[in-house]
């Protein structure tokens, strides 16, 4: 039985933030530095790269993030063949992305060099696939995979720097940084991954039992990866249908209101990573009190006040961080803002479902959403940009709460009665 225990849990989200924390840092870094010294075009452009590179993670990982962790959280003791199943699925689907990226970056509506550097700087980030960022969050090697995880911003934002100085061509230097902090981020993990495997793992690979094989069956892992990838798609969809759909301007300053929201949401993340593995080994009971009703109207009372804080002082965040020239942002502060409190419910309920391995769940409620976000951007886009973005987004939340809230219900529903069954069974 593995009950979240507080004390425990912000270790864990300490251990992880120490490095998480500097790489949001060097993240927002470069947001601040391209919107003030190259304006709203330079960081639309860059921001859009960046939304492109996100949402192709996920269908590399397709599953795999999410499946892999929960395998050697549970089996560490097969390790070495979890991950060589994991990567060799995961470098596939890298090359399977190429594509893909090359068909996007021709559609955008933006002159021949800037469709470049989005290809070239998305293509580099599909070297995520050989990272095993996955392995070291399913042994809980937290402040490895906080480190980890600030290399590729770090690496942006002193190639930024350097190219500023050097030769003014800023998104150039941008995507060499970007490809240059992921290869880091391999070799750096891969060593630690060396250092994990037993002696006798050397002579061969072992098979592991078929129970444990099952889940990275490709059936099985795409459930998981489209669930995934669906949600992922949901954050970024707004800012690729901008890119689309809009011009670079309106995309420049979704970017900068959207990019104050999740960095306000970057503590919450912590948390809810740092969880993940605890949720995997959770039994009926624990899950049931995970789902308690004051603990979701707490993080919507936590998330409400945070929101409202935000709002009165969107003028002068946007003023401080950004300048006069992203005025227009403000806007569209007032209203992603109120993103967080659904946020933090969605993203709970989520992170506990795919640990429990209801990811068909997930998958359900995330689609409907994104298909309600994307009918609705495609029709008010083109009249109001971003301001219709930004509003889509919150109504699409609300869609993927209830779906959510619904799901809880049933779930527990489900629990209490094993829970009740297993208490009867021990009395007889």
């Amino acid at each position: 039985m593995k009950r979240l225990s507080g004390i425990r849990l912000a270790r864990k989200a300490t251990h992880l933030g120490s490095g998480e924390i500097l790489g949001r840092a060097c993240s927002i870094s470069v947001i601040v530095f391209l919107g003030r010294e190259y304006g709203v075009v330079i960081l639309g452009v860059y921001g859009l790269a960046l939304a492109i590179s996100r949402a192709a993670n996920p269908f590399i990982d397709f599953g795999l993030t999410h499946v892999g962790a929960r395998l050697l959280a549970r089996h560490p003791e097969h390790g070495a063949e979890i991950v060589r199943l994991v990567q060799r699925r995961r470098l596939l689907m890298a090359v399977l992305t190429l594509p893909l990226l090359i068909a996007y970056a021709i559609s955008m509506r933006l002159p021949f060099h800037l469709k470049l550097f989005v290809l070239i700087f998305s293509s580099t980030s599909t070297l995520y696939a050989v990272s095993l960022e996955w392995a070291a969050w399913g042994k809980e090697s937290l402040k490895l995979l906080g480190f980890a995880r600030a290399l590729v911003p770090f690496s942006i934002l002193v190639f930024v720097v350097v190219g500023a100085w050097q030769s003014g061509h800023v998104l150039w230097w941008a995507a060499a940084g970007n490809g240059v902090g992921y290869c880091a981020v391999g070799g750096v993990l891969w060593l630690w991954w060396q250092r994990q495997l037993p002696p006798q793992s050397s002579t061969g690979p072992i098979q592991i039992p078929s129970d444990i094989l099952a889940p990275l069956i490709f059936r099985r892992t795409s459930i998981m990866g489209l669930a995934w990838f669906a949600q992922i798609a949901f954050n970024s969809i707004d800012t690729l249908m901008l890119g689309q759909m809009s011009s670079p301007q309106q995309v420049g300053l979704y970017s900068a209101a959207y990019r104050i929201l999740t960095q306000i949401l970057v503590t919450y993340y912590l948390i809810l990573l740092s969880a993940y593995p605890t949720f995997a080994r959770q039994d009926a009971k624990d899950r049931t009190k995970a789902l308690r009703v004051s603990l979701l109207l707490t993080l919507v009372g936590v998330g409400s006040a945070i929101a409202t804080a935000v709002a009165r002082m969107r003028h002068l965040i946007i003023m401080v961080v950004f300048g006069q020239q992203f005025v227009g942002a403000m806007a569209l502060l007032a209203v992603v803002i109120w993103a967080i409190p659904l946020d933090f419910v969605t993203s709970y309920l989520n992170n506990a479902y795919f640990a429990w391995g209801m990811e068909k769940r997930v998958l359900v409620c995330v689609g409907v959403a994104a298909a309600v976000d994307i009918v609705s951007n495609i029709i008010w886009i083109p009249r109001y940009g971003a301001m219709a973005a930004a509003v889509n987004t919150i109504v699409s939340y609300l869609v993927y709460l209830a779906g959510l809230l619904l799901v809880r219900r049933n779930t527990r529903i489900h629990l209490v009665g094993s829970v009740s069954l297993s208490k009867g069974t021990c009395q007889v």
